[in-house]
């Protein structure tokens, strides 16, 4: 099983890489990569090619166009079209080339908007989406239903696995484009530097969300790679959320700010609260190990490591 040869989509990112290593340190000696300028994925004739050349026996689809809700509003048509494009073009190539294993991963804005929480697996295409990022479920979806379809007609061990939010190390800390918790890391760092100037944070810090380390995420898709599941799609989180307040408070600590919060309520809060049900995971006998805040101190740790490549920030 060691010497599969196991290409994963996407291997740069802060969830390919990821995965990555964790294949690596589990003894996984044969594993493909290519970079997006080797290897446009939205372009079927190359990824056939591809396919046909290396003939790969697993794979891991982490490839994506990712971005905020600002990206989302801005290029709906980019969204949609080319996150079908990359998943079309892996899951109909691993298909025709007869790889046996593809593990596809999405996202918990699958979800319906107002689907009641925590949310199961059973509540897809259940409700409307968040009209913010809709244009990415709906592709994402798309993807989840291929692997299904490809499951009923085919019998090949396609699943689909959804994190909740992600952070860890080569998160983005862009503060223009960055989520949540790497955004606190950088803003309570660049304060602390500057003499623990007061931290501005959007919203009440009322919302509640739930963080998933990407090292975990990793582990659970190395999981799905050495099991074979019944079903086709699985949640993979936490199953404990905590209000935005809170998760502040933490990050604080961990960075060492000892300035004032304050609290800009004129900004939005988004979603009051967005938890998933992770008992289909634990009941084939996975669940996540890194604590909140333990994963918060490596990921201030690796963000320290490497913020010269980070642009200057004005408080």
């Amino acid at each position: 099983m060691r010497t599969k040869k196991i290409y994963i989509a996407g291997h740069r990112g802060m969830v390919g890489s990821a995965i990555w290593r964790a294949l690596e340190k589990e003894g996984y000696n044969n594993l493909i990569g290519k970079t997006s300028s080797e290897l446009d994925l939205r372009d079927q004739n190359a990824v056939i090619e591809f396919f046909e050349k290396e003939k790969p026996d697993v794979v891991i689809d982490a490839a994506a166009r990712v971005g905020g809700i600002l990206a989302n509003s801005n290029y709906p048509y980019q969204f949609l079209m080319e996150n079908m494009q990359i998943q079309n073009n892996l899951i109909d190539s691993s298909l025709k080339f007869e790889v046996q294993k593809f593990i596809f991963l999405g996202s918990s804005c699958i979800y319906p908007r107002l689907a009641p929480q925590p949310l199961k697996e059973d509540y897809l295409l259940s409700g409307a989406l968040e009209p913010t990022n809709e244009w990415y479920a709906i592709a994402k979806i798309a993807g989840v239903k291929a692997c299904e379809a490809i499951r009923k007609q085919f019998g090949r061990d396609y699943i689909s696995l959804m994190p909740t939010n992600l952070y860890g190390p080569f998160d983005n800390f862009d503060l223009k484009t960055s989520h949540v918790l790497p955004a606190m890391i950088r803003k309570f760092h660049e304060a602390k530097i500057a003499g623990n100037l007061p931290v501005k944070l959007w919203g009440s810090g009322t919302p509640l969300r739930e963080f998933l380390h990407v090292d975990d995420l990793a582990d659970a898709v190395v999981f799905a790679l050495d099991n074979t599941f019944e079903d086709n799609l699985y949640n993979v989180g936490t199953g404990k959320d905590l209000p935005i307040k809170e998760l502040a408070s933490l990050v604080q600590n961990v960075v060492g700010h000892t300035g004032k919060m304050v609290w800009d309520t004129s900004k939005p809060d988004g979603t009051p609260r967005k938890l998933m049900d992770v008992s289909k995971m634990e009941k084939v006998g996975w669940s996540a190990k890194i604590s909140l805040e333990e994963g918060i101190q490596s990921t201030y740790q690796w963000f320290l490591e490497n913020q010269q490549n980070f642009k200057e920030v004005k408080i």
